[in-house]
């Protein structure tokens, strides 16, 4: 086999360029081939057996698995996260939601900072602002026990400190802590849109961390917004990943609540992909 008829063969599925990308980086991390040694033809000296891991590997591609389920590790913020079925692939606009949040905060005395991340998933966000943030305290929930097994292998192997915790935010109770900054990347894609999307995305990430009902696409906002509300400290900030589709309602929505200095920023496609903003207690007004 050769380069190029292995990328050839994810082409049916991937635009070229993409099919291309899979491949190297699929080389790289399963070979520990350099781009030059990939294009020069490196891959017709592999071993019997290295072929035969090469077939494998290649099967599922053209299945529509994701090449980060195949090889069960995506790079985010400079790091390697295992991920597999039990949680969403990390995406480079969740990285940009970190940079924000920690270009926020680092000027800031650390010491006295609390994040609470909810609907942490494989940990990333979590993980990341703890390392960046090292002062800071930082916990994280999910709902789903499979997703914090995955959370907790990647805060383990990457030495970050996290406490993580069993939460279905649409029915959480009234704690006693408050935080300085609260961050999700909740379920924000209709069942309408799926037909839009690819099918290694639809098919093989769990659906519980991508879709809400056509019906109710603030469901995971209106949840997160009022547990914010009575968990955020005098002049702490709500961060959130969006869908642009309904970025003009949840701004009203967070309106409603009391919510102030509300500010969309964009990802780097330029939609607006993200919400912060203020709570406005009550002693404050």
């Amino acid at each position: 086999m050769t380069y190029n008829e292995l990328w050839h063969r994810l082409v049916p599925l991937y635009p070229a360029g993409e099919a291309k990308a899979i491949v190297r980086w699929m080389l790289e991390q399963t070979f520990g081939f350099t781009l030059t040694q990939v294009l020069s033809g490196k891959v017709s000296e592999l071993s019997a057996e290295e072929c035969a891991l090469l077939e494998e590997i290649m099967g599922r591609l053209e299945k529509a698995e994701p090449v980060q389920y195949v090889l069960g590790k995506e790079q985010f913020y400079g790091r390697n996260y295992l991920v597999d079925r039990r949680v969403l692939i990390p995406r480079p606009e969740t990285e940009l939601l970190c940079r924000y949040i920690i270009d926020q905060n680092a000027t800031k005395a650390q010491d006295n900072q609390t994040i609470f991340d909810i609907g942490t998933g494989s940990g990333c966000i979590a993980i990341t602002l703890a390392l960046e943030l090292p002062n800071a305290t930082i916990a994280a929930c999910d709902i789903s026990d499979k997703a914090l097994q995955v959370a907790q292998e990647n805060a383990h192997r990457l030495k970050a400190n996290v406490c993580f915790e069993h939460k279905d935010i649409l029915a959480a109770e009234p704690d006693s802590r408050k935080w300085t900054t609260i961050v999700s990347n909740p379920p924000y894609i209709c069942h309408q849109e799926k037909p839009q999307m690819h099918p290694n995305v639809v098919q093989h990430e769990p659906s519980q961390a991508l879709f809400v009902p056509d019906h109710d696409p603030l469901r995971y906002y209106n949840a997160i917004a009022a547990y914010s509300a009575k968990h955020l400290k005098p002049g702490g900030t709500l961060w959130l990943e969006i869908n642009p589709i309904y970025r003009d309602e949840l701004i009203q929505m967070l309106k409603k609540r009391h919510f102030i200095e509300i500010e969309a920023l964009t990802d780097q496609q330029k939609d607006s992909r993200f919400i912060k903003a203020t709570f406005k207690h009550e002693t404050t007004e």
